[in-house]
């Protein structure tokens, strides 16, 4: 892994210098845009409405326009503003760790220690076990302040970003507003129907089907060319699964998951 940021935490006088490493990658196949009437691959242009000369990145600036006005930012006007120049993930607070709704989680990254002795990140890391408490930090990443909760994984300091306040959006749906009645019953079995399927979470048991069937696609239009049919790949399994007439009373339904799921732990 790269190191994408250094800086330093800080709680009080403690500084705790560290390399900041994303904690997460994509597994999607990598695809590309094309014309769909001769294979030709779909490329865009910077192009200045002015001149209408092909712009290199390095001569592309920022621009901010009111409606009647346009100032232009430089990449020098960004890299001079304060916040940018700052290497510090500050400390604003610890709190209980459950205070922190998932839903404000945005991405995730791991830190190293950046100095030859550990002992200030090993302190930091063992507090934060101990307390079982999660920082709530605020640093100054690719042109924005952060805000994200510092926790400990595995043994390692991970940072996520959290998303701001108001960019959180409001549930207000009019079709809750007038709760539907639900039976003792209709608790009871949805009850059992939970039990049939509780687990201990273990994530590599799980993985991106979508993805899985997208590269067999392609692995067979390698070997076959482009006349493979997809569904003779596939076969019509697909179709088949989840079939049969639909269930329209909530009763009824929760009565053949549940003996639906009762079979399927036997003959597993």
């Amino acid at each position: 892994m790269r190191a994408i940021w250094k800086g330093a935490v800080t709680f009080g006088l403690v500084n705790v210098p560290v390399k900041v490493y994303s904690a997460t990658e994509d597994h999607d196949v990598p695809l590309h845009q094309v014309h769909d009437a001769d294979g030709g691959r779909i490329r865009y242009k910077r192009v200045c409405e002015i001149d209408g000369e092909v712009v290199p990145y390095e001569h592309i600036d920022k621009a901010y326009d009111d409606g009647e006005r346009t100032v232009v930012l430089t990449k020098q006007d960004l890299a001079d503003l304060p916040a940018e120049r700052d290497r510090e993930i500050s400390v604003v607070e610890f709190v209980p760790s459950d205070q922190i709704d998932p839903i404000m989680f945005d991405r995730t990254y791991y830190l190293e220690p950046d100095s030859k002795s550990t002992k200030a990140y090993v302190l930091l890391r063992r507090t934060l076990e101990e307390t079982d408490r999660t920082a709530v930090v605020k640093f100054a990443l690719r042109q924005r302040t952060r805000l994200a909760a510092l926790r400990v994984r595995d043994e390692v300091l991970v940072l996520q970003t959290l998303l701001w306040a108001d960019e959180i959006r409001e549930a207000a749906f009019p079709s809750l507003d007038e709760p539907a009645k639900v039976s003792a019953k209709e608790l009871t079995m949805s009850a059992q129907l939970v039990s049939s399927f509780e687990a201990d979470f273990t994530p590599e048991d799980y993985e991106d089907e979508y993805q899985v069937q997208l590269r067999k696609l392609v692995d067979a239009k390698l070997e076959a060319g482009e006349s493979v049919d997809t569904a003779a790949t596939f076969g019509e399994q697909a179709e088949e699964e989840g079939g049969g007439a639909e269930v329209v009373d909530l009763m009824e339904a929760l009565k053949r998951s549940v003996a639906d799921a009762k079979k399927s732990r036997k003959t597993g």
